[in-house]
C-alpha cells in the first residue's frame, strides 16, 4: 500500500419499497471530481439502511484492494454517516453487523473518514445504485423470473 495514495468515494444505497428491490452505486473521483471508477450491484430484496451500508462495504473493500491508503467517503445517508463515527448508536441487529464489519475494514487505512453530504451532491452514485435495480427489473421482465 503506498502511504500516499488517498481517494475520494460516493456511495449509495437505493431500494424500492423498504424492504424492496435494492441496488448499490460507488463512484471513485480524482482531484478535480472526475470519476476515475465506478460501479454498481444489484443487492436483492433489503432495507435502504442494509443498502446504504453495503454500498459503504462495497467501497470500502474496493479501495482496500486498489491499495488507497486514506479514503474520504462520501454519502447521502445521514443514518450511515453518524452511526460510523460514533454520533448515533447502532440499535439494528444485522446493521450492527454490517458496522462491525466496516468498522473492521476501516482499520485497514492509514484515515478513513465518512463524511454527510446533500443528495444534490451524490447523484452520479444516487444513479447508478437506482440502475441496478432497474437493470434487475429489466431482466425480470424480459425473462418473466424473479
Amino acid at each position: 500500500m503506498d502511504e500516499n495514495r488517498s481517494a475520494e468515494v460516493y456511495i449509495d444505497g437505493a431500494s424500492q419499497g423498504n424492504p424492496g428491490p435494492a441496488g448499490i452505486g460507488v463512484v471513485f473521483v480524482d482531484g478535480d471530481g472526475q470519476p476515475l471508477r465506478k460501479f454498481s450491484h444489484y443487492l436483492g430484496e433489503t432495507t435502504n439502511n442494509v443498502a446504504e451500508y453495503l454500498a459503504l462495504l462495497y467501497a470500502l473493500q474496493d479501495a482496500l484492494r486498489q491499495g488507497y491508503a486514506t479514503l474520504v467517503v462520501k454519502t447521502d445517508s445521514e443514518l450511515l454517516a453518524r452511526q460510523i463515527d460514533g454520533r448515533y448508536k447502532v440499535r439494528d441487529a444485522t446493521l450492527r453487523l454490517l458496522y462491525d464489519l466496516a468498522r473492521h475494514l476501516i482499520q485497514g487505512f492509514s484515515g478513513c473518514h465518512v463524511q454527510h453530504i446533500s443528495r444534490n451532491q451524490n447523484v452520479l452514485a444516487d444513479r447508478l445504485a437506482a440502475k441496478a435495480v432497474k437493470a434487475h427489473h429489466a431482466h425480470v421482465t424480459e425473462t418473466g423470473m424473479a
